[in-house]
């Protein structure tokens, strides 16, 4: 397939290598340099764009494709303030919108274990829960959307808790989400229930983006088949 890369920073170069590796053709590359490139006319020529940026482009860049009628594979988070926006757009226009908030397979089965253990510690009221997320210093958001995903599935699962917060003491409705930002760290996630005699932890350690650039092409090339609203739970049969 031909493939619109929106946005050229480490992780685009990344999926670059992946996708070529897997016999795809890089159509379109869109990077602060040439911004005025991203027009519905360019993506028209591509079968699917895969989009990395930050959240104050991601949105406009999503109606973009929307509007040239391609599928749109996305990883940028902190745009979920929009996400009823974006949704209308898309059934709109008859579109197909990929969005993850990780695209990594062993994330995604860290999701399923921690809504897992959250069920399990339910009726554990001895237990408090915490977050730790830790990424490179150039992440701009915090906390990560992997750890607000993580969050939420957290606070579906646990009584008496229905708010996270970040960086901050919480009340007893809350967890607190701890974030970190060291060196060249591309994640670390790590769940913690504790009591006053022993704690549980579960930890996803990212050893590059490959993982994640991976799965963003999986789920470029798992939308050619697939339209409407697609998330990793689909492409994995979650």
């Amino acid at each position: 397939m031909r493939i619109a890369l929106i946005g050229y920073g480490r992780m685009g170069k990344e999926i670059e290598k992946i996708a070529v590796s897997r016999g795809h053709e890089i159509g379109l590359i869109i990077d602060l340099d040439n911004q005025n490139d991203l027009t519905v006319e360019n993506l028209k020529k591509c079968d699917v764009a895969i989009e990395f940026t930050i959240p104050a482009s991601a949105v406009n860049n999503y109606k973009l494709c929307f509007e040239a009628g391609i599928p749109v594979v996305s990883g940028t988070t902190g745009w979920l303030d929009k996400k009823e926006e974006v949704y209308s757009k898309c059934a709109e226009t008859d579109g197909t919108f990929f969005y993850g908030s990780n695209f990594s397979v062993g994330v995604n089965l860290f999701f399923e274990l921690n809504k897992k253990l959250a069920e399990l510690m339910a009726p554990r009221a001895e237990y408090g829960v915490e977050m730790t997320e830790v990424h490179h210093t150039k992440k701009l958001d915090a906390p990560s959307g992997t750890a607000i995903s993580l969050a939420e599935d957290i606070l579906e699962n646990l009584p008496g808790k229905d708010a996270w917060v970040n960086d901050k003491t919480p009340a007893n409705n809350e967890m607190n989400i701890k974030s970190e930002r060291v060196g060249q760290v591309p994640g670390i996630h790590t769940v913690k229930y504790e009591s006053e005699i022993d704690f549980i932890e579960i930890t996803h350690s990212a050893k590059s983006r490959a993982g994640f650039a991976s799965g963003a092409v999986l789920a470029a090339e798992y939308c050619l088949d697939n339209k409407g609203i697609l998330t990793m739970k689909d492409l994995l049969k979650l």
